[in-house]
């Protein structure tokens, strides 16, 4: 099982994170990862409606959707 570290750092100029730990040895591996604290402008979210309604085949409202599924059922008489 891996240690883990845990840090919280300031994010600079351009994105830099810079990290000190003195507990890993030096020529070791080790993964990172960044968890950024709610701070991603909204342009770059992408909500979960949005990703599921950008599907392809996906309905624009629920509307749509009743209308496509009242028209099959339709056919079938």
């Amino acid at each position: 099982m891996s240690d883990i570290i845990r840090k919280s750092v300031v994010v600079g100029k351009g994105g830099l994170i810079e990290i000190t730990a003195p507990e890993l040895e030096a020529g070791s591996s080790a993964e990172v990862i960044v968890l950024a604290g709610g701070t991603l402008p909204l342009k770059k979210r992408r909500g979960l409606k949005r990703i599921i309604a950008s599907g392809k085949g996906a309905f624009a409202s629920p509307e749509e959707a009743d209308a496509f599924i009242n028209g099959v059922r339709d056919s079938w008489e």
